[in-house]
């Protein structure tokens, strides 16, 4: 049969985990700013969403006493989405524990939230569309499993009464729900993937196979004798309330599956082939679990093996309840484009799949930690890591597919890293798969030559690292030098982009030796101000949005503060005052121009800069002078690189500043480089700056920050990079054991 009836929808949802760990409670809805936001609803209506998944979180509303709620924040949110015309899916609990009074494994958890849920259901009759707890079965195991999340425990026995609790607490939440709402519909929500394993492990393996379903196998009362997990939840005594919840079954009206690149995993024996961080255990077995896409050859069918696995199992319609790939900005893209996609071609084999959800469309803090720590911002839909929320290229590629449109960004023509073989971080692990698969792995977009980024700066470091980071991303790109591109001749200019129909242009070329430009200062107002002018001006004739690079020493070093991109520019030198004046020049040209401004570049992967410097003399056993009165913030290239082209994707325009955010002097810089390649800190020696020979007046402190959006990672961060990569070559243990 063909699933005709109803029409594939967009929903979206903001991550609104409120999880406990220890005493401390984290909330994604304020570390995000949406709760102080309301505006960031009529955001989300452009994109076309027919429904949202929102909160009206237990632990907000009654954080101290079941008896005192505050609805103001769900009250506010709710009304504008009637006004919207958007319907409200609530959730009544997020990967939480509860409030202070309770916790997931207390006997009154379940109660308790069907009380919330009464409330909440008193308050908003209207609303029909319930997720009372979500992903049962994977909160339970983060929290009473492996111990990240409040109760903290490790024990199998806690890790069932936590689910059976989260079970109880939905089918008593339903029951409460529909004394006031008899038309309520129950979205069940579950992370779902398939545990892959080598032989020796299989039996791990297909034990998590079966587990994996045990949320939604409970609401739909079918563990009963015979089911493959009865005997072993009988055995830690809980048979009564297996026969109580068999009893008395909520099945859901919709199966929500939430399917991440980190869903389908790998359980391997051969420890030697992994990173120890990856090792461990079942208590009977030591093994490696990580993610099937990273290590699988053929690659695992993933989110279309999910769905039609639910489907098969459950003949419930499906909804797709949260698509977020944490990464950068085209592959974020395509891994929704893609879900949307799979989506499509399985209602046409007659999977009834309803809705595919743009989940954290605010992005999130702390995924890398598993919430256990501050952790890093990833961007949603929007990046709200200024404190607003700009739009990203997901808002267009959205809105074109709630409006049944092709999206048509360059970079969909691309494959996803799981696609490629960059998803290959532990070599190749065989799976038994048809022919078609080990010739083909994952079906690829249709081939075709998608319009390329032109970048131009072959020769230079900023330009190789940019193909290097587009070719890493499959990004279509054209890389040019002088004789290709000539930007002190116009006509060169208009060959190069009429032959090259760029979707964009990155301008990576100009002048970089800012003590030979005060020499030669015709050289350097020509490279960096009339050509860089000439290239943006030529851009916006065609409508063809332009990038350009610019740099600290446009600032004279007084503010006394850090930098932002309203500050005026104030250069002490020739080199400053050419990227003052293409600054100027171009922020005053018509079109989209986007001008980045950067700072003290550095970079495994090019000798001539300061950090490289730095890893040379102290591998030689040379001491190094270093400035200890100027204050930088260094930009290690490969982000900034990877920084710049999401900004590129998403059209953005103007003054940005890009660089790895911490402020410190050469001195400083140049012993944390020390520290991290494990080389002798002793050997650097503060001096003066003007004592090491500098022909152009350097400023004493021009530290970037930024008002628009702080896209890279720590300083700390890039130094682990850099610091990784020389290790990776033998840079620095070789020299340093020569």
């Amino acid at each position: 049969m063909e699933v005709r009836v109803y029409k594939l929808e967009l929903w979206g949802g903001a991550e609104c985990t409120v999880n406990r760990v220890g005493d401390v409670w984290r909330d994604q809805l304020h570390e995000t700013g949406h709760d102080e936001r309301p505006a960031d609803l009529d955001l989300f209506a452009r994109l076309g969403i027919a429904a949202l998944r929102f909160p009206i979180l237990w632990e907000r509303v009654a954080p101290e006493r079941p008896d005192l709620c505050d609805w103001r924040w769900t009250d506010v949110g709710l009304a504008r989405l009637s006004d919207l015309a958007i319907r409200p899916i609530a959730g009544l609990i997020h990967h939480g524990s509860g409030p202070r009074y309770t916790d997931l494994l207390a006997h009154d958890f379940a109660t308790g939230l069907a009380r919330h849920a009464r409330a909440a259901a008193e308050r908003y009759p209207w609303i029909i569309d319930w997720t009372p707890v979500n992903e049962p079965l994977t909160t339970a195991r983060f929290s009473a499993l492996y111990g990240h999340w409040y109760p903290h425990r490790r024990d199998e026995r806690c890790f069932w009464t936590a689910l059976l609790n989260q079970v109880d607490a939905t089918r008593l939440a339903m029951e409460e729900i529909r004394r006031v709402q008899p038309a309520a519909r129950l979205i069940q929500t579950e992370d779902l993937g398939r545990t892959y394993a080598t032989v020796s492990v299989r039996e791990q393996a297909a034990f998590d196979n079966v587990r994996r379903w045990m949320s939604w196998d409970l609401l739909y009362g079918r563990v009963v004798p015979g089911h493959d997990l009865w005997k072993r939840l009988v055995s830690f005594g809980f048979e009564n309330r297996l026969r109580a919840i068999a009893d008395a079954p909520c099945p859901p009206d919709i199966i929500g599956v939430n399917h991440y690149l980190t869903s389908d995993r790998l359980l391997d024996h051969r420890l030697h082939r992994y990173p120890a961080t990856l090792r461990g255990g079942n208590g009977r077995r030591s093994f490696v679990d990580t993610e099937a896409a990273r290590a699988l050859q053929p690659p695992p069918p993933g989110l279309a093996l999910a769905l039609r696995d639910a489907w098969q199992r459950y003949r419930t319609p499906l909804a797709i309840t949260e698509v977020h790939n944490g990464c950068t900005r085209e592959e974020q893209m395509r891994w929704t484009a893609d879900a949307w996609h799979t989506s499509r071609e399985l209602r046409d084999e007659g999977v009834d799949v309803r809705a595919v959800t743009s989940w954290a469309l605010l992005g999130g803090r702390g995924w890398n930690t598993l919430l256990t720590a501050e952790g890093r911002y990833e961007a949603g839909v929007f990046d709200v890591s200024a404190g607003y929320a700009r739009a990203t290229a997901l808002v267009p590629l959205l809105a074109s597919l709630a409006a049944g449109e092709k999206p048509s960004h360059p970079v969909l023509s691309g494959a996803g890293w799981w696609r490629r073989d960059i998803r290959l971080h532990h070599g190749r692990v065989p799976r038994p798969a048809p022919l078609q698969q080990h010739v083909r792995g994952w079906p690829r977009p249709p081939i075709h030559a998608p319009p390329p980024v032109l970048i131009t700066g072959a020769t230079g470091t900023l330009g190789q690292a940019l193909a290097a980071a587009c070719r890493h991303r499959d990004i279509a790109f054209v890389l040019t030098d002088r004789t290709q591109l000539d930007l002190s001749d116009p006509r060169s200019i208009d060959i190069a982009l009429d032959t090259c129909r760029p979707w964009s242009v990155i301008n990576a070329a100009g002048w970089v030796r800012v003590d030979d430009a005060e020499v030669e200062i015709d050289a350097c107002l020509a490279a960096n101000m009339a050509a860089a002018k000439s290239l943006a001006a030529a851009c916006a004739q065609r409508d063809i949005p332009s990038t350009t690079f610019s740099s600290d020493l446009v600032f004279d070093g007084r503010a006394g503060r850090s930098y932002v991109e309203a500050d005026r520019p104030a250069p002490l030198n020739v080199y400053g005052r050419s990227k003052a004046q293409a600054e100027q020049a171009i922020g005053a040209l018509p079109g989209r121009h986007l001008i980045v401004r950067t700072a003290a570049f550095f970079s495994p992967f090019d000798p001539h800069n300061f950090a490289v410097h730095v890893v040379d003399a102290l591998r030689e056993g040379r001491v190094f002078h270093a400035a200890e009165d100027q204050v930088v913030t260094p930009t290690y290239v490969p982000h900034l690189c990877n920084a710049v082209l999401d900004l590129v994707i998403d059209e953005a325009d103007g003054v940005w500043h890009l660089t790895n955010t911490e402020a410190l002097t050469w001195a400083e810089f140049a012993r944390r480089i020390a520290q991290r390649c494990d080389l002798n800190a002793e050997l650097i020696i503060p001096v003066a700056g003007r004592t090491l020979g500098w022909r152009a007046t350097r400023p004493a402190s021009t530290p970037l920050a930024s008002e628009r959006g702080m896209l890279m990672p720590t300083l700390s961060e890039a130094l682990d990079c850099f610091a990784i990569e020389l290790r990776s070559r033998g840079v620095v243990d070789r020299r340093i054991a020569a």
